[in-house]
């Protein structure tokens, strides 16, 4: 069985930095294509960030572009974002999710398996 925990949500002040882990069970992150995503009550699910299976290819929301950075430790079965200058807009629960085939980048319903997510609130 394929497992995602998240970790590292919590409450920070606007202009804080957050470091979110995705710790993956069951399956080598190698062999996946891995995203994050994000929903704030009443707001579709959105693409936050995304790494591409085997590339140094990096997408992200438009909303995120230069303050987010999405990594992976292989040795860790790990994948991270590192949210930089946060802002209210940001709060959300965060979710973690991987896919076995190429997926559209930022678009949930390609994705295979998902965490239970990891809450984020931004405080002005």
């Amino acid at each position: 069985q394929v497992v995602l925990v998240e970790s590292g949500g919590g409450s920070v002040q606007a202009g804080g930095s957050l470091r979110l882990s995705c710790v993956v069970s069951g399956h080598d992150i190698r062999a996946f294509h891995m995203g994050w995503f994000r929903q704030a009550p009443g707001k579709e699910r959105e693409g936050v960030a995304a790494s591409q299976w085997g590339s140094s290819r990096k997408f992200y929301a438009d909303s995120v572009e230069g303050r987010f950075t999405i990594s992976r430790d292989n040795s860790k079965n790990t994948v991270y974002l590192q949210m930089n200058t946060l802002e209210p807009e940001d709060t959300a629960i965060y979710i973690c999710a991987a896919s076995t085939r190429f997926p559209k980048a930022l678009q949930p319903t390609t994705y295979d398996y998902w965490g239970q997510g990891t809450q984020v609130t931004v405080s002005s």
